[in-house]
């Protein structure tokens, strides 16, 4: 099987949310990452899609919506998830709420916790397929577990295309990062994955943030594996310069193998980071990476750095 490359229309879009309604998979760009859309209701599409995948059953997925009214009717939102959800849904913020009690999102894709994990994309196709589909939809990140996460449509033909039916092309990812998650079931809102939306926007918001250490072996939300977005290569991070054989992969004046943003401009560095990642692992056995300053995106972007880091055990 190879995946139909779609462009973006009423007809693919209508094909796209059949194909979903028959469960199939479906990758549909976000305005973060692509993502592998599954029917969330539907056990056996969740599985195949973990399959697709080779992701561990054990990391929950998130929930994607059309609206926050759908969102409602699979969770239950403190006042303090709903003045984040109206600040900042359509957009980058994934909030892990108590499961309504009417929910149809799957116990598969919940990985059987009490909790599910949602979010109001932004991408005009991902919320057209929302519409046309009529519920939630799943779609981690379409790529292989723990590799770089796709930003094109052709890093998605490329890492899973024989394993899905089709793929929905809406061109480059405008943001690059996965989403923010904050966790809204305590009395204090918590970090559990900084992302495309950057901390203090949130906090400004809702106050400060507690930041739980993560368990790796029982997950409460996705992006949790310490061991994550990662290429082939062996990566060396804050490098002033490269060594013999190494890939330099550059922040701000200066030169390198490819540089994630001469103006060292956080937004075009996280908008860059997994597509530059991808183009210097296809040539190099070794990247370095100079250092990224840790402020705002920044944060955000250390964190997938240091998990595609992290040395295989």
């Amino acid at each position: 099987m190879t995946a139909r490359l779609l462009s973006p229309s009423a007809d693919t879009i209508a094909l796209a949310a059949d194909t979903l309604k028959r469960g199939g998979l479906v990758a549909m760009p976000t305005e973060t990452v692509y993502g592998l859309a599954a029917d969330a209701s539907s056990d056996q599409a969740v599985a195949s899609l973990y399959d697709a995948k080779g992701r561990p059953r054990f990391n929950p997925l998130i929930a994607h919506v059309a609206s926050l009214e759908a969102a409602t009717k699979q969770a239950i939102l403190s006042d303090t998830a709903r003045r984040l959800a109206e600040a900042f849904w359509p957009g980058p913020l994934t909030l892990v709420l108590p499961v309504a009690k009417h929910g149809t999102v799957c116990d598969l894709a919940r990985a059987g916790l009490d909790t599910i994990a949602i979010r109001m994309p932004a991408h005009p196709v991902a919320r057209d397929l929302l519409r046309a589909f009529g519920g939630p939809l799943v779609a981690p990140s379409a790529n292989p577990s723990g590799r770089v996460s796709p930003t094109t449509a052709a890093h998605v033909m490329a890492d899973i295309g024989d394993r899905i039916d089709a793929v929905l092309d809406g061109g480059s990812c405008a943001l690059g990062l996965e989403s923010t998650i904050i966790d809204c079931t305590g009395d204090t809102p918590a970090l559990l994955r900084s992302g495309a939306l950057a901390v203090d926007d949130i906090e400004a918001v809702c106050g400060l943030l507690r930041r739980p250490e993560a368990d790796e072996t029982a997950p409460t939300s996705p992006g949790q594996l310490l061991r994550h977005y990662a290429p082939k290569a062996a990566l060396r991070l804050n490098a002033a310069a490269p060594v013999e054989d190494e890939a330099y992969l550059g922040f701000g004046p200066g030169e390198g193998t490819l540089n994630l943003s001469e103006d060292a401009d956080l937004h075009e560095a996280a908008a860059n980071l997994f597509a530059m990642l991808r183009r210097l692992d296809a040539t190099h056995e070794r990247i370095a990476v100079a250092r990224i300053p840790s402020s705002g995106l920044g944060e955000a972007i250390n964190d997938r750095l240091q998990r595609a880091a992290r040395v295989r055990d």
